[in-house]
């Protein structure tokens, strides 16, 4: 019988032969070669199948299906996954070589943390790259409160425990986005976490679709990944107090409104306004901002431009 190996590679696809083989290479060259990658070929209609087919790599096993979005890749991908603990890689994704070595070692002499995360690099965005960033320790007195308002790190900077992630459920196909702050989120208020403070994963950034790339949906599904959290975890509602609750979830949310307003991203400015005034949520200041969103868009528009020539 062969030897199941010590680290799963989960990998969606769909449509990603522009970036595809690269992921893989970062996988197959990783220093840390006990492993196996799942790649889930999610309905693409590109190359990327016959990409996939190409590769003799024993290590890789292929699954096609019908295009179901990543959270059900993902998650099939994790129902054969033999490795003791789980990486994700997206086909937008690669590694340093030593990432999953370096992230293994932390949760190999730690047996109380079942999840370990490092820093990264988002790379191709306009005018150059993104700063290489280093996420502070958060297995702190503040953890709680730290890992509820934001996601603190990215998919692919995470090394985690297979059971961990089999006992949070893995990922909640009732969203589309935020799916994985959702897991951590589940994961973290139940195991100690532990930083490799090198930036090991890096993101490409690029002109065809991405998941982040529609900001307003981005931000509402964070708030309803918190939603969720909340409804299955009602002791951590009194932990918080209301009005601390409030704060790290429609205080976010308003946040992330006035970030599309002041970049005059106006319409996702409003979609996000009218979530956060459902909440009843915002100070006086806040609702003379939001009010104007249940205005038709170019009255809206017009408003703007009067209130700009009169300030």
């Amino acid at each position: 019988m062969t030897q199941a190996p010590m680290i799963t590679v989960v990998m969606p696809c769909f449509n990603g032969e522009h970036l595809l083989a690269r992921a893989i290479a970062s996988v197959f060259n990783q220093s840390f070669s006990d492993l196996e990658l799942i790649v889930v070929n999610d309905g693409s209609t590109d190359t990327s199948a016959d990409i996939l087919n190409s590769i003799t790599d024993q290590r890789l096993v292929l699954i096609h299906q019908a295009n179901s979005g990543v959270c059900r890749a993902r998650n099939k991908a994790l129902s054969i996954a033999k490795g003791q603990f789980i990486a994700f890689l997206d086909t937008d994704d690669y590694w340093d070589a030593e990432c999953l070595n370096k992230l293994y070692q932390a949760l190999a002499t730690d047996a109380e943390a079942a999840l370990a995360y490092c820093g990264w690099q988002n790379v191709g965005l306009p005018g150059g790259t993104g700063e290489p960033f280093v996420p502070p320790n958060y297995e702190t007195p503040t953890k709680k409160a730290d890992l509820f308002e934001n996601c603190r790190w990215p998919i692919h900077a995470t090394l985690t425990r297979h059971f961990a992630i089999i006992e949070a459920g893995g990922f909640d196909e009732r969203i589309l986005t935020s799916e994985d702050f959702l897991l951590w989120l589940k994961i973290g208020y139940q195991h100690r976490v532990v930083l490799v403070p090198e930036v090991l994963a890096y993101y490409q950034h690029h002109d065809r679709p991405q998941a982040s790339d529609n900001i307003e949906k981005t931000a509402i599904n964070h708030w309803l990944a918190q939603q969720l959290f909340i409804q299955e975890n009602r002791h951590v509602a009194t932990f918080f107090g209301k009005v601390n609750l409030k704060k790290l979830m429609h205080g976010e949310l308003l946040r992330r409104g006035y970030n599309c307003y002041w970049k005059r991203d106006i319409r996702a400015a409003r979609s996000i306004f009218k979530q956060v005034m459902k909440s009843h949520y915002g100070t006086i200041r806040d609702w003379k901002y939001m009010l104007p969103s249940l205005l038709p868009y170019s009255w809206h528009l017009k408003l703007i431009e009067i209130l700009k020539r009169v300030s």
